[in-house]
């Protein structure tokens, strides 16, 4: 009975340490532009204009504060990709057509 469990939990290790591998490349990409996407910057739009009903103002400002220090979109692609995969990207954010930075 002893070997079976000892086969068990030597199983169970095994899973537990192929969930820390490095994932492909590509699936590392997807994962990181979704990230760096989600993280834009300050962003707005301002609007005036004069109508028959007097002056208009219109204003929007989207502000987003990101926590890691590096605020070069990137640079955190780059060490995103390289974090989960162990390898660099297979080209640089700013070559991407899916970017939209």
């Amino acid at each position: 009975m002893g070997r079976v469990a000892a086969y068990g939990a030597l199983a169970v290790a095994g899973l537990c340490l192929a969930a820390c591998a490095p994932v492909p490349v590509d699936i590392a990409e997807r994962q990181c532009l979704a990230q760096v996407q989600s993280e834009r910057p300050i962003s707005g739009e301002i609007g005036m204009g004069a109508t028959s009903g007097g002056f208009r103002t219109r204003t929007k400002v989207d502000l987003n504060i990101g926590l890691g220090g590096n605020y070069d979109p990137s640079a955190r692609f780059d060490r995103c990709v390289y974090e989960k995969s162990g390898r660099m990207p297979t080209r640089p954010l700013y070559a991407r057509t899916d970017w939209k930075g």
